[in-house]
């Protein structure tokens, strides 16, 4: 995480004190000599800067459980997706873990600090490609070596399922019902297989693969520095997430809208890096279930966000009360922009000329 994301001390010395006391407590604090807590950019961590002389890390420190697990066993599947997306040379190395405490009831991670610079698109879109190809050609293991991330047998049929779960939230987000309509009818398309192909292999895949989750180096390495929804599943949901409409114009620091050119340049890079051509009815599908996902996810957190915040600390948390004013009303201002009907069409008209694009 950047330099230029770190706040002032005083702008939570409460986290800082904290940090510092689970520090000391795990046997940790040794070569830390500063901690600068920094900006709230994320519904899911909060971060603190570690400077540690010639290599700083960072504590990313749960304010909830995407995955809806309890503390501990959150960190271990994190810890787990760091430690093998790591081996890829695209991701922090992680250095240690702060089990849950009073100071710190979900515990936190340290992970390698990355010098870097937001992702800048569509120049930086083929190395984001890299990253992603790095990551997806690491060595799948057998079945039982997989958990604690998960492994469906179906990654296909579990994430349609994943996707309907979250489509029971489209009642209660207070939906145009031109919107609503769209989306059902979309969901009601998805196929029930996807066509057979290398694209149907179980790779190691991110599941949250957005430009605003990579930092740029100087050397050009795009570096995927959140990393907390790993599973085994469809590489095409990481390529989709990276240049969704949805996920390119999510981050203010990496905003984008990508032609339609940058787009295929992009999976045509991604193919290129795995020695895989063709297959494209399986990414076409795999793009339009996430954005199906994004946009069920943006119905849940819409339905969600006004809740009281868990005060066992425990699972998944969409409460606005854990993140920043200004934090929250940017999500705000995205989800209402992507539950829009006139964004809905602009995304199923790109489809379809994509679709055209990548099939010629």
């Amino acid at each position: 995480m950047p330099n230029d994301a770190t706040l002032p001390l005083e702008a939570d010395l409460s986290l800082v004190e904290r940090q510092a006391s689970a520090l000391e407590a795990s046997g940790q604090a040794e070569n830390i000599n500063d901690m600068q807590p920094m900006a709230d950019t994320g519904l899911a961590h909060h971060h603190v800067w570690l400077h540690r002389g010639a290599v700083d890390w960072v504590a990313r420190l749960p304010k909830q459980s995407q995955m809806g697990l309890d503390p501990r066993a959150n960190l271990a599947y994190q810890a787990a997706c760091f430690e093998r997306a790591g081996a890829s040379g695209h991701a922090p190395s992680l250095h240690g873990v702060l089990p849950p405490s009073e100071v710190l009831p979900r515990g936190g991670l340290l992970v390698s600090a990355i010098h870097g610079r937001p992702a800048r698109l569509p120049e930086d879109l083929t190395a984001i490609a890299e990253a992603l190809a790095s990551i997806h050609l690491q060595e799948v293991p057998p079945g039982e070596q997989r958990p604690p991330l998960l492994a469906p047998p179906d990654p296909w049929k579990s994430m349609v399922e994943e996707v309907m779960a979250q489509a029971a939230f489209l009642d209660a987000a207070n939906l145009d019902p031109a919107a609503r309509q769209r989306i059902r009818d979309e969901l009601a398309a998805l196929p029930e297989a996807l066509p057979g192909g290398r694209l149907n292999e179980p790779r190691l895949i991110s599941f949250d693969a957005h430009p605003g989750n990579f930092l740029i180096t100087d050397s050009g390495l795009a570096v995927l520095v959140d990393l907390e929804k790993c599973r085994y599943g469809l590489p095409g949901f990481d390529l989709a997430h990276a240049s969704l409409y949805t996920s390119t114009t999510w981050d203010l620091a990496s905003h984008a809208e990508l032609t339609a050119d940058a787009v295929v340049g992009f999976y045509h890079h991604w193919q290129a890096a795995l020695g895989i051509h063709g297959e494209t009815a399986a990414l076409l599908a795999c793009r339009r279930a996430m954005w199906l996902w994004s946009l069920t996810w943006c119905a849940k957190w819409r339905a969600s966000q006004l809740l009281e915040r868990d005060a066992s600390s425990r699972g998944e948390d969409w409460s606005a009360e854990l993140s920043d004013d200004a934090l929250v009303a940017h999500v705000r201002d995205r989800v209402d922009h992507y539950l829009s009907t006139a964004t809905i069409e602009h995304v199923q008209r790109e489809f379809r000329t994509l679709e055209k694009a990548l099939t010629d």
